[in-house]
């Protein structure tokens, strides 16, 4: 039986964009130095500009919630999104829903986030808006997160 050499590692055409930008991103991260967290800082900040428009409103306004509340967190750019990273580990990040061509965007955290709460919560978040009441929510999950 043949492969269909269009997909090979069963993935679809977003996921290896993804994996590309996560290769780039490690060999732009392992030659920066001492400008490192400046330099992926800006990579944040310029993935985020370059979003579509209710994306980028949600990002920005997540990437406020993320720096004011758990400064010691490193932005950075994680598979091609925006991401804040502890002692070098992604812990939080932003999915713009363009990015899979899905209905809505997504913020999550991953494991090193200290979120546990008995034997199951939540890790990842559907997100159209943030209103007020969302925002609290996000921001005192974020303040968890690093605790």
């Amino acid at each position: 039986m043949s492969r269909n050499t269009n997909d090979t590692a069963g993935l679809s055409a977003e996921e290896r964009a993804a994996m590309k930008e996560t290769m780039a991103e490690r060999r732009r991260s392992a030659g920066r130095g001492a400008n490192k967290r400046a330099a992926e800082l800006q990579d944040c900040l310029d993935k985020i500009s370059a979003m579509p428009d209710g994306e980028r409103r949600l990002a920005e306004r997540i990437h406020e919630i993320v720096t004011e509340n758990a400064p010691g967190l490193d932005p950075k750019t994680w598979y091609g999104m925006p991401a804040y990273a502890k002692d070098g580990k992604v812990l939080c990040f932003f999915q713009g829903a363009s990015k899979f061509g899905a209905r809505y965007s997504t913020f999550g955290f991953n494991d090193v986030a200290n979120l546990d709460e008995g034997t199951m919560w939540p890790a990842s978040w559907a997100i159209t808006e943030l209103d007020d009441d969302d925002v609290a929510i996000l921001t005192a999950l974020v303040r968890r997160s690093v605790s």
